[in-house]
Order: structure tokens, then sequence, then C-alpha cells
């Protein structure tokens, strides 16, 4: 979440990542604080990949009409 307390969005969580490893690759950090970015980037990862896993989930449902079918299927119209 944000300071403001909203979720953030994939772009924002994407764009954060962006920030921390520049930060890291930078080597101009203390190694506490090293861990402190380490950290918060693997949590940005992980709610990234449960934003991804729900979007795939939805739009499986909306091209199969209710019925679960794999994402990036056959091109089949």
């Amino acid at each position: 979440m944000s300071e403001d307390g909203k979720e953030l969005t994939l772009e924002d969580r994407l764009q954060r990542l962006e920030v921390i490893l520049g930060q890291l690759e930078a080597g101009e950090v203390d190694l506490e604080r090293a861990l402190e970015l380490f950290e918060e980037g693997v949590g940005h990862v992980r709610n990234a990949e449960g934003i991804l896993s729900r979007t795939e989930l939805k739009v499986e449902e909306l091209l199969s009409d209710g019925e679960t079918a794999p994402f990036g299927g056959d091109d089949e119209m």
C-alpha cells in the first residue's frame, strides 16, 4: 500500500522496483538500508505477481464465457 492507504497499481510497483534496483546497483547504500530496500522489493514483486495472476484469471474467464480456458491459447475466432 502507498503512504495514503491506497493499493499500489502494477505500474506503481514496477516503477518503485526500478528505483530500488537503481539504488542497489549504485552500491551507495549501507548494508542495513540495502536489506530494507531488498525486503521492500520482494514485497512489490510478490504483490505484482498476485495482480498478474488475478488479471490472467479474469481474462481466461472473459474469453471462455465462464469456463476456464488456458491463457494464451489458440487464436481461433
